[in-house]
This record gives structure tokens, sequence and C-alpha cells, in this order.
């Protein structure tokens, strides 16, 4: 499938390379179907998630890890079944970064959506965006060297 992204140009998106989100994503319940893109690197932390739906619409996300954080919170049983979710190791957990143009001297100029993750099942290459309603979510600091 060729595409022409706004922020990365012509791409030729191959079939395996689709994440579905079969509800979509709060806001965005009309794009369904995303790829998921990087710069070229060993090893890249910032990733572009495309919308193959609505080629306006794009995300930046990168994981938790990157950011120092340990972060867990539970799926139900309906999630399990949408993601079609059947080995723990093919889950993947992506967060949505924001760029913030009028942060003040004390806000980070850069925030991740630590409410609403997205839950990936790798191998069937499918999504979800988990809208967490209460604090009660672990998420546990360390510092990056």
């Amino acid at each position: 499938m060729k595409i022409v992204s706004p922020v990365v140009g012509e791409l030729d998106v191959a079939s395996d390379r689709i994440i579905n989100f079969p509800a979509g994503m709060p806001g965005f319940e009309n794009c369904q179907r995303f790829t998921l893109l990087h710069m070229e690197s060993a090893a890249p932390r910032l990733f572009l998630l495309q919308s193959l739906d609505d080629l306006d619409v794009a995300f930046t996300v990168t994981t938790p890890d990157f950011l120092g954080l340990n972060y867990e919170f539970p799926l139900s049983d309906d999630e399990v079944n949408t993601l079609q979710l059947e080995r723990s190791e093919d889950v993947s957990v992506l967060l949505i970064m924001r760029r913030n143009d009028e942060a003040a001297n004390n806000e980070a100029p850069v925030s991740a959506n630590l409410m609403a993750p997205l839950v990936l099942n790798t191998h069937a290459r499918r999504g979800l965006q988990k809208v967490i309603g209460r604090v009660d979510t672990e998420v546990t600091l360390r510092a990056v060297a």
C-alpha cells in the first residue's frame, strides 16, 4: 500500500506492517489502521504511529522504559479478546508524546500521556488505547543513565 504522509513523505507500507485498532482511538474512531515508523538507527527511541485511514493523523510515541518508567496495569477480558492476545510476551506498550509549545519555565516542553497508553499485540498486529480511569496504576520511576 502506497501512502503519502505529511510528516515523512511517500511510503510503501507492507500488509504485515499494518496494526489494526478495531475501535480506533478516542477522538479518532475512524482511524483503525496504523503503521509504526522510526528513523533508521540501531536503537530507535521515538516512533511515529501513522494512520493509514487519515494521513493527517500521526502520533509520536515511545516505550515507557525510555522514560524510565515501569508501567503496569490490568487488561480486562474484553481487551485481551480485542487484542487476540494469547501470550504475554506479545504485548508491547507505547505512550503518546505531546509537545507543549506554550510551556512555562517550570513545565516540561514534552509530556507523555500516562493515562491512555497504547497496548499492542505484536504478533497479531492489533492494538487498543487503554483509557485508565483511576490513578491507582503502578508507575515506578528510575534514573536513566
